[in-house]
């Protein structure tokens, strides 16, 4: 073979003349012979094999060539041909690699054949590949039409193929086919074949669904041999960055590719080489569109969840990125991090360096809990939470990491808050401490153990010698003097010295005696030495030497120089361990053994780490109760996904045990009745993990679980807590599940006593029995006897609470008959039932039992729902607990008469000694306004729907009865189809029936031989006399009955509604004033006429002084508000002033009344001039922070440009009838708060004489100028040039004077400049005599009553008003503690009132 293959950059060249023995292409074969040669290529592949390509060649690059124009078969079969070469050529290479000598002939032709093949079945796949692309976005939207069938079914099929054609590339690149090569130098164009045809595979947009994984898996393998084999590892690295910039798509797939290509190739440097490209690239680079970098950012992300220890020596590129301006690249940086920390970082055996790197990188996520957006903020806290759920965040970074993730609580991103949550709860689920202990439990314990640790610390202080230090370490510290002292020793300076020293010696003999062997001197010279007596020890040692001459430890002296006496003393001082031993035992004895000092330091240590355990203990459970708090108030946010992140939340510290985590789920069970499907679903879903779905060995067992939490759960829960229970409980009880029976038999047995337990579980035990019933009647009502003869029988006395709740209990059973169509079902007044309980209630009445009143009210309420002729039985039951009461009173009389006899005889004692129990008395007037508020419940509601159901079964029979002809049938159903057309079908006897049950209210419950009549005047003696009866009980209990007696007719409610107005302004109970007020709210519904009047007396209250007077008030007048019984007016502006009250949950209902007011069309608007008059009157003397704040919420509500076109104007027409600075001021602030539209800044511009000449204070010019700084930002041109010169004109009246800026100079210049200007009116001055323009002008009518509007009047009776006391005993002036009669406010305002049975159908 003469020639040889060159794979040529584009196809075209291949039938161009080439150089000297390069392959040209020959003959071209035609579309129409195509066929007939593949035949022929086909039949020599058979006989020849693989390589007949080389003769064959031109056929397949025909096909190339006509690839257009070809049928789509040719060219499968092609392919198929070409697939069949490659993989032959893969089967004999490998004989022909291994053989030791073949010739150059024999190795060209078989890379000849390796070129050809493999450049034909690369652009033939590419070919093939772009075509089904096409076909694919072509028969896209043909969705189930035999088109996009087809098309589906060829994309398919090449799917196939396209995975043969891999394999095939694969098996044959992956010999050693590179000595093939003259000096195994594979050129770079055949290389660049295969890798062009890979990455035009991976641009389908469908290469990274899971269908096509095979396809992606040969191409990571193809490029890694390619990549290892063929010098691809540039090439790869700059291709990656390419096609992730162009295809976002492909940042998983070459996540996995290049994780492929460093393990399982062990290229590992391709990581380095791409990360690199991404660290170079510039954050404008970045931040450009198209950039890649969100591409660039997952492929990081998925890059080191794969491999993160090979991240590591890359990590310095990429960190910084987390100082640039994209977020995303920061929070793939944030996950990179994560996953080190995760999967490498981590664990007890880091060495220093792995620890420092993992506290740098935790640093750095710290720093961006922080970060300038919010979407990194919270990718960053979800990292953390990955760490915190992997255990690998160190016990140290603990409370500092839990601290900022309660700070992220309070973030603007709900993104971040949600992530912050969920990080909190990881950190509860994971903690290495308790969880179970709160802050004040762990407080006394830590206390303890730190005084424990202080007395550890001083005990050893006053144990511990002064530290040990070695003889080498004495000896280096004393040598400097001691060289001194040994050369004064041996070398006196003077005679005088010598002499002196002599005299020593003489002095000193007794003292540097000789010991009697040499031993023993050697411990005397290191003593003296030990005790700084140096010169002492120089002398011993020089006469030692004379005495011991012939001892070793001397023998150096022999010769007295400095250095042998010093070398001398150094081996005596330091020694042998002999000498060591022994000086030891002669030196004094140390406080304590090597041993025990071990020990103490050890139970020390172990004090340590207990107190610093308690410490982060504490911390942590500080931060516990610190977020529990936060999350708690976030059940109630708008947001549904903030909502149901808390509620998961509350599950997690309910199922952990944490302190205080039940308060959450009390917090989160009204959400049952949420609007919000999901919020519902969640709060429900909750509930049935903590309490519905137990755990046990068995269903007994399960069952007592199940109790044991929700009796938990009712214990001190409110009225309000166990309604909401109650629906998650019915539904448990009504979804047939096969606990229900066990958890009732339970139920009956913690309530009857068999299995012993506490009166609060009793008391839970009977309510859950209620919830029960409420799905199914028969759980109670066949167990009345058992309920009567455990709570209602002879100890009924003993626990008014539980019989309390029995009683609820049973009247659950009502539910059921109420909502029934039929006949009511009643029990006889002989029942057991109302035995029990009419002899408990009056047996109570003369007891001081304080649960004895809500136990009568339920037993009241029970009795006129089940009994037959309630008001007989009651009746009866009011007679007798009046005459044990009277016995009370006789048989006391009695005593004390008998007492003051014997003491002195006299009348008076025994008129003193006939007084009634204050506490008795009182129960029985709270027994009489119950029994008289039923009596009317029962009459209008029982007793009417009863005549109303007879009516129907009367009229259905007698039309059933009577059969009319078919004339009188035609005009029977005309009339009543005109009549029900009109609205008049029964309506004349419906109001027969509430007629007659208006006329026994009005004439018969208070006639003279009713027991109720006698009640009545003692009821408002008792409360006009408040001087006389001052007893608190008995005040709360007369004015609540007598509230209820009101309800009974217009009559008595007029009688004693001045009564109860002075009671509801003078009483000094907060419980009476606020008992008054929720009364006064029932009878405004009831008979709005009578009480329209006195509207503005129920608004005063809600600047009560007590707090809790405050709160009833504003819920009353909400709801009366909200359901239109009271009309809205300008007292609403003292609801405003709530907004700043001081206690928080009064300013939330406040918010809530006005959120709620919002919804109605136009209220706040209709109402803000007046309520701006009101809280800027200067009587008032409110400071303007709050006014600001009052009127920032007020205004938030305003968001229609009619609106606030209509408010500028009125606002600005309110500046003339204001006589205060401060007034002037509130108004401006008040148009600064105002979103202010271009209508509305035009309005401004025309009102501009009504507040130019108040310009000059800076209270009036700020607010106004502020106004221009918001309409400036984001204006047009034309828009921003009227602002601009409108905010001229405030600065020049504001700083000169409008007198001195509005001259008529000035105006006739102003009006040369042009017309353009006269949008804005100017104000002339009075003086001048000029008339104002039309706009501007006033009439008196509105002036005047703008004036009065903005200044609260007086109350016309404050001048007439008597002053009253309380305090008066006397009989005659007892009713002087009624409003006088010119006190009495007049019916302005007549309220048409529904009819009392249309109100009680709503």
């Amino acid at each position: 073979m003469s020639w040889d293959f060159f794979v040529p950059v584009c196809t075209g060249d291949l039938v161009k003349s080439g150089g000297i023995n390069q392959y040209v292409v020959q003959d071209v074969v035609s579309p129409k012979q195509l066929p007939a040669s593949l035949s022929r290529f086909k039949a020599a592949l058979r006989s020849q094999g693989p390589l007949c390509i080389l003769e064959h060649f031109d056929t397949c690059y025909s096909v190339l060539q006509h690839c257009n124009s070809v049928e789509l078969g040719v060219k499968e079969d092609t392919l198929e041909l070409l697939v069949q070469v490659v993989n032959g050529l893969a089967a004999t290479l490998p004989a022909l690699l291994m053989a030791t000598s073949v010739s150059a002939a024999e190795r060209k032709e078989k890379l000849n054949a390796v070129k050809m093949s493999v450049f034909l079945i690369c652009k033939l796949t590419e070919t093939l590949e772009v075509f089904s692309c096409r076909q694919s976005i072509v028969t896209a939207p043909g969705k189930g039409g035999k088109k996009g069938k087809a098309g589906g079914e060829g994309l398919m099929q090449w799917d196939t193929e396209r995975e043969k054609v891999l394999q095939a590339l694969v098996q044959l690149l992956q010999l050693d086919i590179r000595s093939l090569w003259n000096l195994s130098l594979v050129e770079e164009e055949f290389v660049s074949c295969v890798t062009c045809c890979c990455y035009k595979v991976l641009e389908n947009p469908t290469i990274s669904h899971v269908k096509s994984k095979p396809t992606r898996d040969c191409i990571i393998h193809l490029l890694g041999v390619l990549i290892k084999k063929y010098n691809h590892l540039l090439g790869a690295s700059v291709k990656v960055i390419q096609l992730l910039q162009h295809f976002e798509q492909l940042s998983s797939v070459f996540a996995q590719a290049v994780s492929v290509w460093s393990t399982e190739y062990g290229v590992r440097s391709i990581i380095g080489e791409v990360i690199r490209e991404i660290g170079q690239k510039s954050s404008e680079e970045l931040a450009r569109e198209g950039s890649g970098v969100k591409a660039f950012s997952t492929f990081l992300s998925e890059l080191s969840g794969l491999v993160p220890e090979l991240m590591i020596p890359n990590i310095s590129v990429l960190i910084t990125h987390l100082e640039g301006e994209s977020h995303t690249m920061r929070v793939a940086v944030c996950e990179v991090l994560g996953d080190i920390l995760v999967r490498v970082l981590c664990g007890d055996g880091l060495d220093e360096s792995g620890k420092a790197d993992r506290d740098r990188f935790f640093d750095t996520l710290q720093e961006h809990l922080h970060d300038t957006h919010s979407h990194v903020r919270a990718r960053v806290l979800q990292v953390y939470t990955r760490i915190v759920n992997s255990k690998a965040l160190p016990l140290c970074k603990y409370s500092e990491v839990m601290e900022l993730a309660v700070g992220r609580l309070m973030d603007k991103s709900i993104n971040a808050v949600k992530s912050a949550i969920q990080l909190l709860a990881a950190f509860i689920a994971h903690n290495p401490y308790s969880c179970k202990l709160s802050s004040a439990d762990l407080k006394i314990p830590l206390e303890k153990e730190t005084v424990k640790l202080r007395e550890m610390k001083e005990k050893l202080e006053g144990k511990a010698p002064v530290a040990v230090i070695k003889a080498s370490e004495l000896w280096a510290a004393m040598e400097p003097e001691l060289l001194i002292t040994v050369g004064t020793e041996l070398e006196p300076s003077s005679d005088t010295e010598k002499d002196q020293q002599e005299d020593e010696n003489d002095q000193d003999v007794e003292e540097e005696k000789v010991a009697e062997d040499d031993r023993s001197t050697a411990v005397m010279i290191a003593q003296y030495l030990r005790v700084n007596k140096y010169r002492n020890a120089v002398r011993l040692c020089i006469k030692a030497h004379s005495c011991f001459p012939e001892s070793e430890r001397f023998a150096s002296l022999s010769t007295v120089t400095p250095e042998t006496l010093m070398e001398t003393l150094a081996l005596i001082f330091k020694g042998s361990d002999e000498d060591a031993a022994e000086l030891s035992q002669n030196l004094p004895p140390t406080p304590q053994k090597e041993g025990e000092k071990e020990g103490e330091d050890g139970e020390l240590k172990k004090q340590e780490m207990l107190v610093q355990y308690l410490k982060d203990t504490e911390t942590f459970a500080l931060l516990v109760e610190r977020a529990i708090s936060v999350i708690n108030t976030m059940l109630y946010m708008k947001t549904t996904s903030v909502v149901q992140e808390a509620v998961q939340f509350c599950v997690t510290v309910c199922e952990f045990s944490v302190a205080n985590s039940v308060s959450g789920v009390r917090k989160m069970l009204p959400l049952v009745w949420s609007t919000d499907t999901a919020i519902k679903d969640a709060v429900v879903q909750a509930y049935r993990r903590l309490y519905l779905n137990p755990q046990g060995d068995n269903i007994r067992m399960k069952a007592h679980t199940l109790v044991d939490s929700l009796s938990e759960l009712m214990v001190d829960a409110s009225l309000g807590t166990i309604q909401c229970l109650e629906e998650i409980v019915q539904e448990f009880f009504g979804g047939g599940s096969n606990l229900q029976s066990t958890v009732v038999q339970v139920l009956w047995e913690r309530f009857t006593g068999k299995r012993e337990t506490s009166g609060l579980n009793r008391r839970a035990a009977v309510l859950l029995l209620g919830m029960a019933t409420r799905a199914e009647r028969e759980v109670v009502l066949s167990n009345l006897d058992t309920l009567c003869s455990v709570a209602l029988g002879e100890k009924v006395t003993e626990d008014f609470l539980l019989a309390r709740d029995t009683v609820i209990t049973i009247c659950s059973i009502t539910d059921h008959i109420r909502q029934s169509k039929g006949a009511p079902f009643r029990l006889p007044q002989d029942h057991q039932l109302f035995t029990c309980l009419t002899q408990a209630l009056a047996e109570g009445v003369v007891m001081e039992d304080p649960y004895w009143q809500g136990f009568m009210e339920q037993a009241v309420r029970l009795i006129y729902f089940l009994a037959e002729s309630p008001d007989q039985l009651c009746s009866r039951l009011v007679q007798r607990s009046a005459r044990l009461l009277l016995d009370q009173i006789a048989e006391g009389g009695e005593v004390n008469k008998d007492s003051g006899q014997t003491q002195d005889g006299s009348q008076e004692s025994s008129e003193q000694g006939e007084q009634v129990n204050c506490v008795c008395l009182a129960q029985l007037l709270a027994l009489s306004g119950c029994v008289a508020f039923w009596q009317v419940s029962h009459l209008e509601r029982s007793v009417s729907a009863e005549l109303r159901r007879r009516r129907g079964e009367t009229e259905e029979r007698e039309e059933k009865e009577k059969v009319p002809s078919s004339k009188a049938k035609q005009q029977s159903a005309n009339e009543s189809a005109m009549e029900e057309e009109l609205g008049l079908m029964g309506a004349s006897a419906e109001d027969t029936e509430a007629e007659l049950i208006r006329k026994i209210c009005e004439t018969e419950l208070l006639a003279d031989e009713n027991l109720l009549c006698a009640f009545l005047p003692l009821l408002v003696k008792v409360c006009s006399s408040p001087g006389r009866y001052s007893h608190p009980q008995l005040t709360t209990a007369a004015c609540l009955a007598l509230s209820q007696y009101m309800m009974i007719s217009p009559s008595v409610c007029q009688e004693n509604i001045r009564l109860i107005f002075t009671v509801l302004e003078r009483s000094t109970l907060p419980v009476v004033r606020a008992n008054a007020l929720i009364a006064l709210g029932d009878l405004t519904v009831r008979f709005p006429n009578i009480l329209e009047p006195w509207t503005q007396n129920l608004y005063a209250r809600l600047s009560d002084e007590v707090p809790s007077v405050r709160q009833t008030a504003v819920t009353v007048l909400t709801q009366l508000v909200l359901k239109d019984v009271l009309k809205v007016k300008g007292q609403v502006s003292e609801v405003a002033v709530l907004l700043i009250d001081p206690e928080s949950h009064i300013t939330s209902l406040a918010l809530n009344f006005f959120n709620e007011l919002a919804t109605k069309d136009n209220a706040i608007y209709n109402l803000l001039p007046d309520i701006i008059s009101r809280l800027s009157d200067p009587e008032r003397g409110m400071s303007s922070e709050d006014f600001n704040t009052i009127m920032k919420q007020l205004f938030s509500y305003i968001t229609k440009e009619r609106q606030t076109e209509s408010l500028v104007e009125k606002l600005c027409q309110r500046f003339r009838t204001a006589k205060t600075e401060r007034q002037w001021c509130d108004l401006a602030t008040s148009l600064s708060l105002l979103s202010m539209c271009e209508r509305g800044f035009k309005r401004l511009q025309e009102c501009w004489e009504c507040y130019s000449d108040k310009l000059t204070e800076p209270g009036v010019y700020q607010p106004l100028l502020s106004i221009t700084a918001k309409l400036r930002r984001g204006a047009k041109a034309l828009f921003k040039a009227q602002v601009d010169e409108f905010e001229k004109r405030l600065t020049a009246v504001h700083t000169r004077g409008l007198e001195n800026v509005e001259s008529p100079e000035m105006d006739e210049e102003n009006q040369k400049q042009g017309s353009s200007e006269k949008t804005v009116t100017r104000t002339p001055l009075p003086t001048r005599g000029r008339t104002r323009s039309k706009r501007g002008q006033v009439k008196p009518s509105s002036s005047s009553h703008g004036d009065e509007s903005f200044v609260t009047p007086q109350k016309s009776r404050k001048s007439k008003k008597p002053q009253i006391t309380f305090s008066s005993d006397e009989e005659e002036d007892e009713e002087d503690a009624v409003m006088a009669e010119s006190e009495t406010p007049k019916v302005t305002t007549p309220i048409s009132r529904t009819s009392r049975r249309a109100r009680l159908r709503n």
